[in-house]
C-alpha cells in the first residue's frame, strides 16, 4: 500500500488548506484513513480521520476548522483545513490503518503571506 500527499506547499493567512492523498494497493472504503501533522519543533497532532464507512472524527481543538472527506472513484481523501494561520505550518501526513499504519511521505505547508 502506498500514499502519496498532493496540494500547495504554501498557504497565506485567512485561506483554506487543501491536501488530497492518493492511495494505491488498498481501498479507503474498507479501512479507516486520516491526518496527521506535525509542525516545526513539536510533535504529531492527530487531526482528523474517516472511518470505512464514510463517517469522519475530527480532532476537538480542530473540528471547527477541518473536514475530511472523500472521492472512492479515485481512491482519494482529502483534508481541507480554514481560516489558517502561521501556526498551522506543519508537515502533513496521511494515514491508512491496516495490520499496521501506513503513512504518506508528508508533504511540507507553509502558511505565509
Amino acid at each position: 500500500v502506498q500514499l502519496q500527499e498532493s496540494g500547495p506547499g504554501l498557504v497565506k493567512p485567512s485561506q483554506t488548506l487543501s491536501l488530497t492523498c492518493t492511495v494505491s494497493g488498498g481501498s479507503i472504503t474498507t479501512n479507516t484513513c486520516g491526518w496527521i501533522r506535525q509542525p516545526p519543533g513539536k510533535g504529531l497532532e492527530w487531526m482528523g480521520a474517516v472511518d470505512a464507512s464514510g463517517n469522519t472524527y475530527y480532532s476537538p481543538s480542530l473540528k471547527s476548522r477541518t473536514s475530511i472527506s472523500r472521492d472512492t472513484s479515485k481512491n482519494q481523501f482529502t483534508l481541507q483545513l480554514s481560516s489558517v494561520t502561521p501556526e498551522d505550518t506543519a508537515v502533513y501526513y496521511c494515514w491508512r490503518a491496516a495490520s499496521g499504519i501506513h503513512w504518506g511521505q508528508g508533504t511540507q505547508v507553509t502558511v505565509s503571506s
